[in-house]
């Protein structure tokens, strides 16, 4: 039973998908001209061009929004 829990949580970690609960990342948004605080692993395509995280909870997710330089200035 312990190396049926241990292959689990090994596939879990190597695939991201039950680690990313919880977890935030940013985007730059090029159809909105923002950067966005999104809760799913960003897919950089021809609107989203770039995407930083993850990110613990979502005060993070804003400091981190704050000091990135492409995106613009959010009211608080």
């Amino acid at each position: 039973m312990k190396s049926l829990m241990l292959a689990v949580i090994l596939t879990c970690a190597a695939a991201g998908t039950c680690l990313a609960d919880g977890m935030f990342w940013v985007v730059g948004n090029r159809a909105t001209n923002k950067c966005d605080i999104v809760t799913s692993n960003p897919v950089i395509n021809g609107d989203i061009w770039f995407g930083d995280g993850p990110y613990k909870s979502l005060a993070d997710a804003k400091l981190a929004r704050s000091t990135i330089r492409a995106c613009p200035k959010e009211p608080d």
